[in-house]
This record gives C-alpha cells, structure tokens and sequence, in this order.
C-alpha cells in the first residue's frame, strides 16, 4: 500500500478534507452531541464542546503521519459539516487493508451522502493507495449502516454473534462487509 494520507476528496454534492480545528463547533452540533449517533459507535456523545475540540485538534495534529485517512465530510452546496469518515484503525495497514468506519448527524441520515462518501474513499484507496482490502462493521441494531456498505458495493461477510454491548446495554451482533481489490476492479469492467 502507498501510503500518501488524506487527500481531498470531491464528489457530486461532497467534499472530503482533512479535519481543522476550527471544525469542532460544526462536528459537535451536527453529530458529536448526538445520542442517537453515539449509540452506533464505539465512542460516547460529548459532555461539551471543549471535548470536541481537543479531538479536532489531535486529528489535525495526526495529518503529520502519512499513514492517517481521515475526513470531514463536507456538503458542497452549503459548506455545512455533516460527519466523518475514516481508516479507523492503523493495525492491519501493514498488510494493505483498510478498516473504515464513519457516522454522520441524524439530519443527514437516509439522503445517500454515507454512501456517497464511502464510494469515494473505496476508489481512493483502491486507485490512489493501492489498497488490498476494504472492510467495515456495522452493529445489527444499525442494518441501515450495512446497506450503505452494500450499495457502495462491498459484500456481506457474515455476522459476528454478539460481539458488543449498546449503549442501552444490549448485547448486539456485529455485521461485516469487504471489498478486495480484486472485485473492485472486476465490478468497474
């Protein structure tokens, strides 16, 4: 895999950057604020947004690694904020495979932007990266999050059986989705 970090990213109504400091009003707001968001996550809703800010921060900070991929998702026609997505962990990089996750504000949900945007990273890392696998994991109480991996044109793998407790306390299963280079490429012939 190259490793040549985030690049912005365009497509038909979004604009993929890097994260900037600035950022953090927008992301708590939008989605870090968010019970119905965090609930879907591994990570909690933000108490305040000086907890929010101290992340944008760290993230800027993390631009300075050539191996960080991670995006702001921007709406091109109104420059609002509307959530992240991103290679979330740096473990299996070694071997070319990108574990990616992503969330968004609940106002965004359902309109195809997460979709939009996990396309757009898909190629990226595929044609840019030379990436050898792309996977992702979505909670079972969350099916709308696998059929954005779907319709981005990734395959079902199967369900890891209760893997993870909710925020509500509710042992959850975890569906999971990939793509090789391989059936990327065949897909675009």
């Amino acid at each position: 895999m190259k490793h040549i970090g985030t690049k912005e990213i365009q497509t038909e109504r979004l604009i993929l950057r890097k994260v900037k400091a600035e950022d953090a009003q927008s992301a708590y707001e939008n989605w870090c604020n968010s019970y119905e968001v965090s609930k879907y996550v591994m990570w909690n809703k933000h108490s305040g947004i000086e907890e929010t800010k101290k992340l944008c921060k760290m993230w800027e900070e993390e631009y300075n690694f050539s191996d960080t991929y991670r995006w702001i998702v921007e709406l091109k026609e109104t420059g609002e904020l509307i959530g992240t997505i991103d290679v979330a962990s740096k473990k299996l990089l070694i071997y070319g495979t990108c574990v990616i996750g992503y969330c968004y504000g609940e106002r965004f949900w359902g309109k195809g932007y997460a979709t939009e945007a996990l396309k757009a990273v898909i190629k990226y890392l595929f044609e840019e990266c030379d990436a050898d696998t792309i996977y992702a994991e979505y909670l079972s109480n969350n099916p709308a999050s696998g059929k954005v991996m779907q319709k981005a044109g990734m395959n079902f793998e199967g369900i890891l059986k209760s893997r993870i407790i909710d925020k509500d306390g509710i042992r959850n299963d975890l569906g999971s989705y990939s793509i090789t280079k391989e059936e990327y490429f065949s897909k675009r012939n």
